[in-house]
This record gives C-alpha cells, structure tokens and sequence, in this order.
C-alpha cells in the first residue's frame, strides 16, 4: 500500500494556540527534533506574517536535516495585486524552501465576504499564485481552506477551486476541515466525492479538533485514499487544536498498517511529544492516547494482576512500541499484585505471602485514605518501600522549623524568614534563609543546612508545586480546617521525581514533600554510584 505522507504543521498551526509562543531558537529545537522523528514535512511558519518565522527560514538552512523537507506558507495572492507583486508571494521565495504551501478560499462565503471578490475572480487567483510559485518550488501543495464547508455549501464550486489548483500545477490537494465541524462519515462521502471528480490528483487531509474528531477524520480522509497528512503535535492549534499526530502516526502504522515515518522511528513518539510539550512551556497531557504517561496506567489490583499475567489482558498495544512504559500506580484501589509489580520495578522480588507485602499494603491504603496519593508521587512510594524494607539510609534527621512573616505596610512589603534545624550524623546545624513565601524560604533554609554536607543537592531544583483542598464529610476537618495535600516536583539534569505532603498545615504538608524530595536525590545519587561500582 501507498506510503502515508507526514506534514507537522506544529511550527505554524501550533503556536496558533493561545498558550503558545515560540522563539526562533525553540522551533529550531523542535524542527531538529521532528527531522529525527522522521516526519516527511516540517512546515517552518509563514515568512509573510512575522520576523519569527523569517528568521528561522533564515537559520534552518544552516542545518543538514536527514528526513525531512521544511515547507513555508502562505496565502494566494492579494484580490487587487498581481502574483509578481504581492509581497506575500514574494515572501515565500525569499524563504528558500524546497516546498511551498499556499491556501486558497473554496467555500463562496469566503470569497464574497474575506477576499470580497467574486467566484470567478477567486478561481483565477488560485491558478495565478500557484503558476508563479511552480518554477521556484521542488513540491507544491495547494490546501483547500474550508473545503467540506464550501463543498456543503456548493459541492460544484468546491470541487472547481480544486480541479484549478491541480491544473495549474499543485503536487498535493489538501482538504482542510477548518472549522472543524465535519463528522467522519460526512468527511469519507466527500473525499470519495474528490476522487471520482479528480481522480490523479494526490490528495491529503488538515481535520482541525472543534468537534473532537480530527483524528477520526484524518484517518477516515486516508482510507478514502488521502495519502497526505497533516497536523500538530500533541494536537496543538487554535481553538480546540488541529488533528494530534502522536495518535493518527501510530494509528496508521499499528492499526492501519501503513508506513508513515521510516523504520524504527516509532519509539521515539513519545519522547517526541514530551519534548514538545517542554520546549512550548507546557505540561504534558498525561492521558493522551499512545504517548501520555497516563497511557499505559494500571491502578486497580484486578487490572494490574491480569497485566501481569498478559498485557494484552488491559493494553491494546505494547507501550515499548511508541516509546512509552507500563506504569502500576498504587492507591487504597490497590492489591498484592500493585505491590509485587511496583516492588519487582526497583529490583525486589517478593513473594505475595511476605508480611512485609501485606505491612506495606495496609500502611499505602491508611496514607491513602488520610489523602496521600501515591500514584502521582512514585519518588514517595520509593522511599516508603526501601525504608520498610530497612534499605534506605537516614541522610539527615529534622528538629525543627520555624516560619516567621514581616508585613510592612509602610512599604507594601512582605518579608518571610525560615529557620531550620537538623542533624547529620553527629553534627547539628542551624540555618535560617528569607524566601518569596513560606515554602521558598523553608526550602533554601533546609538546602542551606544540606549543602555542606551533600553538595550535589545544589544540581536539583523545584520545577512544579501544587496544593490541593481535601473535601471530607467532617464538618470538623472541612472548610479552612480541611486536609491539605501537596505535590512537589523536583528534577535535575538526570530526571524528574514527584513527592507527596498531606496535612491540616499546608506548611507541614509542604515540608513533609520538601523532605522526601531532598531524601530522594540523595538516595537515587547513592543507587547509581552502586551502580556505577558494580559495573567496575
């Protein structure tokens, strides 16, 4: 079967989104990244439209991408110019890209109220810019904006927008669900419609989300013969996003059975789309199909001990296929078979009669219920299985906190002061550190006292902090007098960790998060210079 063309448009369409921006420098860092995920087409941006993307045509020719073709965009030319003297035209040359993309208007409403021109005028635009462009681009694709509304609209002038397109050269008709209000089977009825109208032509497909269907339509739009993808990674787009091709590429390459990126690409997915996510300042969607860390999560025992029999039991593919793992998260929903698996992940083995599995169980479901919430705070879980386990050693022993807040209002300032108290070994140091807030200034006093004597802690930082209101039907544990859990997540330049507090105090809750995630970098530095020693 045909190979299926892959054009990431998350350069352009992506950074449409409204929490989006990206500097020349990131979509370097992403266009380097989708060249070794092995994507066909990297659309660079629209040079006609801002310095950004004139800048990074100007400096991706600096980079000897293996896979990929960069393609620039833009629009037909202006109703009232000529294609030799509009500058939009003109910027797309300056470009220098191997492949050019233009749109064009198929839908009437368009033409008579965007361009105000007329239909005729339209059709003559569409082949004027496409004509001018053909001697200067190796590829050319023409995308159809609005095509299924225009084609619902008037079916016959939809369809010769296109037929104008393909004669005056385009090398792909891209059919663009805009507004993305099509429904699959709609979708699948007019491609077919296209085909029989124009049956050389190459088609391809650009669903946008709005109606939470792109993916269903860009794989609709392929087995109705569109050879020709496009969309964002992680779906990024305005409004509700375009078509997200971390679920259409394996779709097509696991479902479909065919070839969309070259061979032994695939595992990089979901690094990919992690990448992506960082680059752009965003938090990774966690249950994203396919690449999400959520993905591949099994909570409740009755699931994680069919998992472990067979994962096909709960997993519809092998996660190790897209670059992502098996995760068996533990919670009061937990049973033996939570433990044996988490155990097993750091290196125990353990027999389901061990008291200790049945200790662990009972302490995990008791935190659990107080509010501890060990699935999303693994480095916690760790912890807690190597301290029952007697294997994790004590790096410092805490005596005492204070916080102390200065309000002046004289000066509308707000000073907070921590002061810390510890233990390491037999020596007891005392710190005190100002911060913005309570929890900075307890976390620069605790890594003050720290520092001297586990220099490394100065290699890791906070990168996320969270706080949430435990609801509970006590009226005395409600309201300000609720449970408090806090989340911290911390990183170096190795990895990331996730700890858990939970108390009546959020500074209390914090600290206790702040604790284990200093004891985690300590004792995961200790395991891999173990490591390392074994290994010789």
């Amino acid at each position: 079967m045909d190979r299926i063309d892959i054009y990431d448009t998350t350069l352009r369409d992506g950074t449409q989104a409204e929490d989006i921006n990206l500097t020349t420098e990131d979509k370097i860092r992403v266009a380097a990244k989708l060249d070794e995920l092995g994507v066909a087409y990297i659309e660079g941006g629209w040079p006609g439209s801002n310095p950004t993307d004139k800048r990074f045509f100007k400096e991706i020719r600096n980079y000897d991408l293996k896979t990929a073709k960069v393609a620039a965009f833009g629009s037909t030319h202006n109703p009232k110019a000529t294609p030799d003297a509009d500058p939009n035209l003109k910027a797309l040359l300056a470009a220098e890209t191997e492949v050019l993309t233009i749109f064009g208007k198929c839908w009437g409403i368009h033409v008579t109220e965007a361009l105000r021109t007329t239909l005729e005028r339209n059709l003559e635009i569409i082949a004027g810019s496409l004509a001018y462009l053909r001697p200067h681009a190796r590829e050319l694709f023409f995308d159809a904006e609005h095509f299924f509304d225009g084609f619902k609209a008037d079916p016959d002038y939809a369809l010769a927008a296109l037929a104008t397109a393909h004669k005056a050269g385009a090398d792909a008709l891209v059919l663009c669900d805009t507004n993305g209000g099509t429904l699959p089977h709609d979708l699948g009825e007019m491609v077919r419609a296209v085909r029989a109208a124009l049956p050389g032509a190459v088609l391809g497909i650009h669903p946008h989300n709005d109606s939470g269907l792109a993916v269903a339509n860009a794989l609709e739009g392929v087995r109705q013969g569109a050879t020709h993808v496009q969309g964002t990674v992680n779906g990024y787009g305005e409004r509700c996003g375009n078509a997200n091709l971390c679920a259409i590429i394996p779709n097509l390459e696991l479902k479909f059975g065919r070839s969309c990126l070259p061979e032994g690409r695939l595992p990089l997915l979901a690094p990919t789309a992690t990448f992506v996510a960082e680059v752009a300042n965003l938090a990774p969607f966690s249950r994203q199909p396919y690449v999400g860390d959520s993905a591949f999560a099994h909570k409740g025992g009755v699931h994680v001990s069919a998992v472990a029999r067979n994962p096909l039991t709960y997993e519809h593919i092998d996660p190790a296929l897209v670059g992502n793992r098996r995760r068996v998260l533990l919670s009061d929903l937990s049973g033996q078979s939570n433990i044996l698996f988490k155990a097993r992940e750091y290196g125990f083995e353990l027999d389901k009669n061990d008291p200790f599995v049945l200790e662990l169980l009972t302490t995990i479901k008791e935190r659990e219920s107080k509010g501890y919430e060990y699935s999303a705070a693994e480095a916690s879980y760790e912890l807690l299985l190597n301290r029952v386990l007697g294997r994790a050693r004590s790096y410092f022993t805490p005596i005492h906190y204070r916080i102390l807040d200065d309000q002046a209002f004289t000066r509308d300032e707000l000073t907070t002061e921590a002061t810390v108290m510890i233990k390491v070994g037999g020596s007891l140091k005392h710190t005190a550190s100002t911060g913005r807030g309570p929890v900075n200034a307890l976390d620069r006093a605790l890594r003050k006292a720290l520092r001297g004597f586990y220099p490394r802690i100065s290699e890791m930082r906070l990168l996320d902090f969270k706080v949430r209101v435990l609801t509970s039907a006590n009226r005395e544990e409600s309201g300000t007098a609720s449970y408090v859990r806090v989340l911290c997540q911390s990183g170096d330049q190795n990895r990331r960790w996730t700890t858990v507090g939970v108390s009546h105090n959020v500074i209390e809750a914090s600290w206790q998060a702040l604790e284990d995630s200093i004891n985690y970098k300590l004792f995961i530095d200790d395991k891999d210079k173990l490591t390392r020693a074994l290994r010789g």
